[in-house]
């Protein structure tokens, strides 16, 4: 029988903080600007320029620190982390080592069983990030951009206690939960505002020594932390498997590829020579202060469930898709502030709000359209001043455009048309054009007043009552 082996992984979580400005200047932390246009001598380094602290930093870090039962360590400071590397213009990263602001926490996960679990975090501190290579296609040259040198970070270290991909990923599920409700960074991982670095070890089951471990840096997705995760376990085995040691290194994860290779080998804390940052003064956190963010924390995502089944009479897995994102529990909670009917909310933004975030190949984090503009379409949709197709397609233009659905119905003509009179010069103009179909419902095939139906709400151009055209007809048939 072979040896059975278990996975024991621990993450580095780093967070671009939502500030405006940056962590030690007063850059913008804009996403997207153009190369080298949001610095200044600080972040980029230059001789004699002087860090001054963002207090919203320190903020954030407290909140994020909170929320995940940490005790914050109310006398911390930051350190030089001393290294060369072409996007890290001070050749040194202002960091924490010795005091971080955070330490002892932990967050609860669900494991595959349906169980709870808890995953201990070793610390949280505040650090800068670096700027950003960019190599040309053919290898020749690299670029540097500094535009996000000086960007604010927190790094959650976890202590190592995940054994499996889905504990990962139910860990990482719900640290941006957390954090996105707090505010704190809209933790987009396709724009690098959530990274994770993966440690992973591999010892025999049973064991408690743990083995030798790597590290995986700067994974930017679900899918390739899974992917890194599975082929480093199955790689870590098959050297132990062959008799052979796992080395201790830093590897990159090639997610086109399928596969990692190493970068170096994996440099213990000394190999920074840390010292304690001159140009920063250490940091007091008064019992007060820590109040203040404490009485300031929002509702968190466990806490708005409980909520929301006692308020609200939605079905549970409705509960669980709109609480999965802070943007869209605002927008249930201001709609149905306005309008009142929490069944159908829930409907617009469980069915067409994402059905249209997939199809636009958008997430939840980026619906653009106002409460105001959603109860107002309900209300005319409620009110059968447009009927459900003629809703949808107006809703597709309040997703897209948040357009004022009142407006847009009146100025296009798109109100129901329910005056019988009309309808029925209409209905009696489809019923000569489709003999059959009078011949099929009158031998009893039913069907047939189904096509008659679509018939005249093709006549109509979708503007119809269906439910009026249906009971002219059944009238008309005698049903």
């Amino acid at each position: 029988m072979g040896k059975e082996y278990e996975v024991v992984i621990g993450l580095e979580v780093h967070v671009e903080l939502a500030t405006k400005t940056k962590i030690f200047c007063g850059c913008s932390t804009e996403f997207g600007g153009a190369p080298n246009t949001h610095t200044c001598p600080v972040c980029t380094g230059m001789p004699g320029s002087l860090p001054v602290l963002n207090k919203q930093v320190v903020e954030y870090a407290m909140a994020v620190g909170i929320a995940t039962n940490c005790t914050i360590n109310q006398n911390c400071k930051f350190d030089r982390k001393n290294y060369f590397y072409p996007d890290n213009p001070q050749n040194y990263q202002i960091s924490q080592l010795y005091q971080p602001i955070c330490i002892n926490g932990g967050v609860d996960i669900e494991t595959e069983n349906g169980g709870k679990k808890t995953v201990g975090i070793h610390e949280i501190h505040m650090e800068e990030d670096a700027g950003k290579l960019i190599h040309d296609e053919l290898g020749e040259n690299s670029l540097v951009d500094f535009n996000r040198s000086g960007v604010p970070l927190i790094e959650i270290v976890s202590e190592p206690d995940m054994r499996s991909a889905d504990e990962v990923i139910a860990y990482l599920e719900k640290l941006r939960m957390i954090i996105q409700y707090l505010g704190a960074s809209d933790c987009k991982l396709n724009e690098g505002s959530m990274r994770a670095d993966v440690n992973l070890s591999v010892r025999q089951k049973g064991e408690t020594e743990y083995g030798t471990r790597t590290e995986m840096k700067n994974l930017n997705s679900f899918r390739a932390i899974t992917n890194a995760i599975e082929n480093e376990t199955a790689r870590q085995i098959e050297i132990i498997e062959s008799g052979e040691r796992v080395v201790q290194e830093t590897r990159r994860w090639d997610d086109n590829k399928g596969f990692s290779y190493p970068m170096r080998s994996k440099e213990d804390a000394q190999d920074y020579r840390y010292f304690p940052e001159p140009d920063l003064v250490p940091i007091v956190i008064s019992d007060e202060w820590i109040d203040n963010i404490r009485g300031r924390q929002p509702e968190l995502r466990d806490e708005k469930m409980a909520r929301y089944a006692k308020q609200y009479d939605i079905p549970e897995y409705d509960i669980d898709i709109i609480t999965s994102h802070k943007k869209l529990a605002d927008i249930f909670e201001e709609t149905v502030a306005i309008c009142d009917n929490p069944k159908k909310v829930s409907n617009w933004l469980m069915v067409e709000t994402m059905f249209l975030l997939k199809e636009r190949g958008k997430s939840p984090e980026d619906v653009a359209f106002s409460p105001k503009n959603l109860a107002k379409l309900i209300d005319l949709a409620e009110k059968k001043t447009i009927n459900n197709n003629v809703a949808k397609e107006v809703f597709a233009k309040v997703f897209d455009e948040d357009i004022d659905p009142e407006k847009y119905v009146e100025e296009n003509g798109l109100g129901a048309v329910s005056d019988e009179s009309e309808l029925r010069i209409v209905i009696e103009k489809v019923i000569a054009a489709n003999p059959k179909s009078v011949e099929d419902i009158n031998a009893g095939k039913l069907k047939a007043m189904g096509f008659l139906v679509g018939q005249t709400m093709k006549e109509m151009k979708g503007k119809a009552d269906p439910g009026v055209v249906n009971a002219i007809l059944k009238e008309i048939f005698g049903i």
